[in-house]
Protein backbone atom coordinates (compact mmCIF):
# COMPACT_ATOMS: atom_id res chain seq x y z
CA UNK A 1 0.00 0.00 0.00
CA UNK A 2 2.94 2.33 0.63
CA UNK A 3 4.38 1.71 -2.83
CA UNK A 4 7.32 -0.33 -1.55
CA UNK A 5 8.37 -3.72 -2.90
CA UNK A 6 11.23 -5.83 -1.60
CA UNK A 7 13.29 -8.92 -2.05
CA UNK A 8 15.00 -10.85 0.70
CA UNK A 9 18.62 -11.89 1.24
CA UNK A 10 17.36 -15.44 1.78
CA UNK A 11 14.75 -16.33 -0.80
CA UNK A 12 11.16 -16.11 0.39
CA UNK A 13 9.37 -17.86 -2.47
CA UNK A 14 6.65 -20.49 -2.45
CA UNK A 15 8.86 -23.30 -3.69
CA UNK A 16 6.04 -25.75 -4.49
CA UNK A 17 4.30 -23.23 -6.74
CA UNK A 18 5.13 -22.30 -10.33
CA UNK A 19 6.95 -19.16 -11.40
CA UNK A 20 3.65 -17.76 -12.71
CA UNK A 21 1.81 -18.46 -9.45
CA UNK A 22 4.54 -16.78 -7.40
CA UNK A 23 4.36 -13.67 -9.59
CA UNK A 24 0.55 -13.71 -9.48
CA UNK A 25 0.76 -13.55 -5.68
CA UNK A 26 2.56 -10.26 -6.05
CA UNK A 27 -0.20 -9.01 -8.35
CA UNK A 28 -2.87 -10.06 -5.89
CA UNK A 29 -1.22 -8.16 -3.09
CA UNK A 30 -2.18 -5.03 -4.99
CA UNK A 31 -5.34 -5.94 -6.90
CA UNK A 32 -7.03 -8.75 -5.00
CA UNK A 33 -10.84 -8.57 -5.04
CA UNK A 34 -11.21 -10.03 -1.55
CA UNK A 35 -12.34 -13.37 -0.20
CA UNK A 36 -16.10 -12.93 -0.60
CA UNK A 37 -16.02 -11.21 -4.00
CA UNK A 38 -13.77 -14.00 -5.29
CA UNK A 39 -15.78 -16.80 -3.69
CA UNK A 40 -19.07 -15.46 -5.07
CA UNK A 41 -17.48 -14.42 -8.41
CA UNK A 42 -19.03 -10.95 -8.19
CA UNK A 43 -18.87 -8.67 -11.20
CA UNK A 44 -15.41 -7.32 -11.86
CA UNK A 45 -13.56 -10.30 -10.39
CA UNK A 46 -12.90 -11.84 -13.81
CA UNK A 47 -11.53 -8.54 -15.11
CA UNK A 48 -9.20 -8.23 -12.08
CA UNK A 49 -7.97 -11.77 -12.62
CA UNK A 50 -7.40 -11.13 -16.32
CA UNK A 51 -5.38 -7.98 -15.57
CA UNK A 52 -3.35 -9.86 -12.95
CA UNK A 53 -2.51 -12.62 -15.46
CA UNK A 54 -1.51 -10.03 -18.08
CA UNK A 55 0.70 -8.18 -15.59
CA UNK A 56 2.28 -11.43 -14.39
CA UNK A 57 3.12 -12.42 -17.98
CA UNK A 58 4.62 -8.98 -18.68
CA UNK A 59 6.86 -9.30 -15.63
CA UNK A 60 7.81 -12.90 -16.41
CA UNK A 61 8.90 -11.72 -19.85
CA UNK A 62 10.66 -8.66 -18.37
CA UNK A 63 12.87 -10.82 -16.13
CA UNK A 64 13.43 -13.34 -18.97
CA UNK A 65 11.56 -16.27 -17.42
CA UNK A 66 9.05 -17.00 -20.19
CA UNK A 67 10.43 -20.50 -20.78
CA UNK A 68 10.18 -21.28 -17.06
CA UNK A 69 6.77 -19.77 -16.31
CA UNK A 70 5.08 -23.13 -15.64
CA UNK A 71 7.99 -24.73 -13.81
CA UNK A 72 7.94 -25.26 -10.07
CA UNK A 73 10.25 -22.79 -8.34
CA UNK A 74 12.01 -25.55 -6.38
CA UNK A 75 13.20 -27.04 -9.69
CA UNK A 76 14.97 -23.85 -10.78
CA UNK A 77 18.59 -22.81 -10.21
CA UNK A 78 19.23 -20.32 -7.42
CA UNK A 79 19.94 -17.39 -9.77
CA UNK A 80 16.67 -17.99 -11.62
CA UNK A 81 14.80 -18.07 -8.32
CA UNK A 82 16.25 -14.63 -7.55
CA UNK A 83 14.65 -13.32 -10.75
CA UNK A 84 11.31 -14.87 -9.75
CA UNK A 85 11.51 -12.98 -6.48
CA UNK A 86 12.29 -9.75 -8.35
CA UNK A 87 9.28 -10.26 -10.64
CA UNK A 88 7.01 -10.92 -7.66
CA UNK A 89 8.23 -7.74 -5.93
CA UNK A 90 7.62 -5.73 -9.12
CA UNK A 91 4.11 -7.18 -9.44
CA UNK A 92 3.00 -4.98 -6.56
CA UNK A 93 3.86 -1.97 -8.77
CA UNK A 94 6.21 -0.34 -6.27
CA UNK A 95 7.62 3.15 -6.55
CA UNK A 96 10.53 2.05 -4.34
CA UNK A 97 12.14 -1.38 -4.60
CA UNK A 98 14.29 -2.57 -1.68
CA UNK A 99 16.83 -5.21 -2.66
CA UNK A 100 18.53 -6.95 0.26
CA UNK A 101 21.82 -8.42 -0.98
CA UNK A 102 20.47 -9.60 -4.34
CA UNK A 103 23.94 -10.69 -5.54
CA UNK A 104 24.46 -13.10 -2.65
CA UNK A 105 25.16 -16.57 -4.01
CA UNK A 106 25.27 -15.60 -7.70
CA UNK A 107 28.02 -16.58 -10.11
CA UNK A 108 29.78 -14.03 -12.38
CA UNK A 109 27.37 -14.49 -15.30
CA UNK A 110 24.29 -14.24 -13.06
CA UNK A 111 25.78 -11.15 -11.41
CA UNK A 112 26.16 -9.41 -14.79
CA UNK A 113 22.55 -10.28 -15.66
CA UNK A 114 21.36 -8.98 -12.30
CA UNK A 115 23.12 -5.66 -12.88
CA UNK A 116 21.48 -5.33 -16.29
CA UNK A 117 18.08 -6.21 -14.83
CA UNK A 118 18.36 -3.67 -12.01
CA UNK A 119 19.32 -0.99 -14.55
CA UNK A 120 16.23 -1.92 -16.61
CA UNK A 121 14.02 -1.72 -13.52
CA UNK A 122 15.37 1.74 -12.79
CA UNK A 123 15.51 3.08 -16.34
CA UNK A 124 12.65 1.36 -18.18
CA UNK A 125 10.16 0.95 -15.33
CA UNK A 126 11.08 4.17 -13.52
CA UNK A 127 11.31 2.43 -10.14
CA UNK A 128 13.67 3.82 -7.50
CA UNK A 129 15.95 1.06 -6.23
CA UNK A 130 17.50 0.95 -2.76
CA UNK A 131 20.25 -1.64 -2.85
CA UNK A 132 21.85 -3.17 0.26
CA UNK A 133 24.84 -5.05 -1.09
CA UNK A 134 28.40 -6.10 -0.25
CA UNK A 135 29.47 -6.67 -3.85
CA UNK A 136 31.21 -3.35 -4.47
CA UNK A 137 31.53 -3.79 -8.23
CA UNK A 138 27.76 -4.09 -8.54
CA UNK A 139 27.10 -1.18 -6.18
CA UNK A 140 29.58 1.15 -7.87
CA UNK A 141 28.38 0.18 -11.35
CA UNK A 142 24.69 0.80 -10.64
CA UNK A 143 24.42 3.54 -8.09
CA UNK A 144 23.90 7.26 -8.45
CA UNK A 145 24.58 7.70 -4.73
CA UNK A 146 26.28 5.42 -2.25
CA UNK A 147 26.15 5.36 1.53
CA UNK A 148 28.94 3.28 3.07
CA UNK A 149 28.44 1.81 6.52
CA UNK A 150 30.89 0.23 8.91
CA UNK A 151 29.22 -1.75 11.69
CA UNK A 152 26.03 0.32 11.26
CA UNK A 153 27.79 3.69 11.33
CA UNK A 154 27.79 5.87 8.21
CA UNK A 155 31.36 6.54 7.15
CA UNK A 156 30.83 8.08 3.70
CA UNK A 157 28.12 9.28 1.36
CA UNK A 158 28.21 10.62 -2.17
CA UNK A 159 28.79 9.65 -5.75
CA UNK A 160 30.40 6.24 -6.28
CA UNK A 161 33.77 7.73 -7.33
CA UNK A 162 33.88 9.90 -4.19
CA UNK A 163 32.94 7.09 -1.82
CA UNK A 164 35.41 4.69 -3.44
CA UNK A 165 38.28 7.09 -2.63
CA UNK A 166 37.13 8.06 0.86
CA UNK A 167 39.89 7.19 3.39
CA UNK A 168 37.49 5.66 5.94
CA UNK A 169 35.96 3.43 3.27
CA UNK A 170 39.38 2.25 2.17
CA UNK A 171 40.37 1.60 5.79
CA UNK A 172 37.13 -0.23 6.64
CA UNK A 173 36.92 -2.38 3.52
CA UNK A 174 40.55 -2.86 2.52
CA UNK A 175 42.39 -2.43 5.82
CA UNK A 176 45.13 0.01 6.72
CA UNK A 177 48.00 0.43 4.30
CA UNK A 178 50.50 -2.35 4.78
CA UNK A 179 53.99 -1.41 5.74
CA UNK A 180 56.74 -2.12 3.27
CA UNK A 181 57.99 -5.64 4.15
CA UNK A 182 61.58 -4.51 3.45
CA UNK A 183 61.29 -2.04 6.37
CA UNK A 184 60.35 -4.85 8.78
CA UNK A 185 63.48 -6.80 7.82
CA UNK A 186 65.76 -3.84 8.45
Amino acid sequence: RLGIGRTFQNLALFRSMTVRDNVLLGCHSRHHAGLWRNALRWPGVAALESRAHERAQQLIDFVHLGADAERTVADLPFGTQKRVELARALAAEPQLLLLDEPACGLNHEELQGLGDLIRDIRDRLGVTVLLVEHHMGLVMGLSDRVVALNFGRKIAEGRPAEVRQHPEVIRAYLGDELEDPRQEAA
